[in-house]
């Protein structure tokens, strides 16, 4: 299941190009490492609140913590996807007066990368209906193709969501919860799941 070749690559360039030149480079601190860049900061308590709750609050979503067993589960992850949106904007919102530090960046590069996966989910979802397959009321197929990329795709996000929710842990200087081994991914960025940053 962790070895899915990515079938889009997330787009963090300006994002990350923007958010390198705010950042400011220091000795001490905690150490941040996110796909082409590191650095270190020193969170103040909001910061170490709201990351504390991100990780309590992510840690226990079906998404980040379930197997793909048939195509129902389409439906259950976009709409955990959406409640997990909700609750990172919520927090980017309690942010709202250090918009330039490295939470705020954490949280909206999980958004981002959010926001590209379901744009290729609805791509996906315009297969011709001829090649669309309803078994029974309630089940919602797609056609094989379809559906291989939409798991790769999901498997992409949520390394991507782990791999950020173990720097936000860092920020919160807590262990991740409840999540199953089976669900965690090492710390190592795919990079080619990722357009590459110009110098």
């Amino acid at each position: 299941m962790h070895d899915l070749p990515p079938p889009f690559r997330f787009d963090l360039r300006v994002l990350l190009k923007n958010s390198k030149r705010k950042l400011t480079t220091r000795i001490d601190g905690v150490s941040i490492n996110l796909p082409f860049i590191s650095f270190r900061v020193k969170p103040d308590d909001l910061e170490r609140r709201v990351a504390r709750e991100i990780v309590i609050r992510m840690a226990d979503r079906r998404v980040l913590d379930s197997r793909e067993c048939c195509d129902d589960c389409i439906d259950e992850a976009l709409a955990s996807l959406a409640e997990i949106r909700a609750m990172l904007v919520n927090k980017q919102v309690e942010l709202s007066q250090v918009t330039d530090g490295a939470l705020y960046l954490l949280i909206e590069v999980q958004l981002e990368a959010i926001r590209q996966f379901l744009t290729f989910e609805q791509r996906l979802k315009r297969q011709p209906a001829s090649r669309m397959v309803v078994a029974s009321r309630g089940d919602f197929w797609r056609a094989p193709d379809a559906r291989n990329q939409y798991f790769a795709a999901l498997e992409m996000l949520r390394a991507h969501l782990h791999r950020c929710l173990v720097q936000i842990a860092r920020i919160a200087d807590m262990p991740i919860p409840k999540i199953r081994d089976h669900m965690r991914y090492d710390e190592i960025w795919q990079i080619d799941a990722y357009e590459k940053i110009d110098p």
